[in-house]
């Protein structure tokens, strides 16, 4: 029963409904799909069995991202010691990510062409500010939760931030002019 090996029902559809979320962080970290679906699975491997260890008010949310990043961590060292592996990750479009026809459809054109212009700026930013603009703005996670998964103080999470800011604006200032 699902109770019995996993702990609580709700505490695994909680952990389950932050698959996304933890998808995205891992695309920000690996800049490979693959490698992210992977890193995603790696996560809730370690998550499941240790998740009726969890104390009611903690913040599944949090520890699931301490769990991935940390597996991330792990990943690097690893490549670091290990052989070299070059991999090609091909991405082709489809039909479906064309501009819905209709009276939006100029508007959602350039929402898309906005999104994609900011999300290449983000990848063109270091790993360190990469990470910390997502976790930020995208996840909402505050100032306390990203110290607590970066392992820093709160202070350098708030200063790595308002260079990351600085570094997007600059990026993103020509696009938009």
């Amino acid at each position: 029963m699902l109770c019995e090996h996993y702990g609580s029902v709700e505490a695994y559809s909680s952990s389950v409904e932050h698959i996304n979320a933890l998808y995205g962080y891992a695309m920000v970290l690996t800049r490979n799909s693959a490698e992210a679906e992977d890193l995603v699975q790696e996560t809730y491997v370690r998550a499941i069995p240790a998740i009726s260890r969890l104390r009611g008010e903690s913040n599944i949310k949090n520890w699931l991202f301490k769990i991935l990043r940390n597996a991330w961590l792990n990943q690097l060292r690893k490549q670091r010691t290990g052989p070299q592996i070059v991999q090609f990750d091909m991405e082709f479009s489809s039909a479906g990510d064309l501009a819905d026809p209709g009276k939006q459809s100029y508007e959602s054109y350039v929402n898309k062409l906005e999104a994609e212009q900011v999300r290449a700026a983000i990848e063109q930013l270091p790993a360190e500010f990469r990470e910390i603009i997502v976790l930020r703005e995208f996840e909402e996670l505050s100032y306390q939760e990203i110290a607590y998964l970066l392992d820093c103080p709160t202070g350098t999470v708030m200063s790595r931030l308002a260079r990351a800011r600085s570094k997007l604006r600059a990026l993103l200032s020509p696009a938009f002019a």
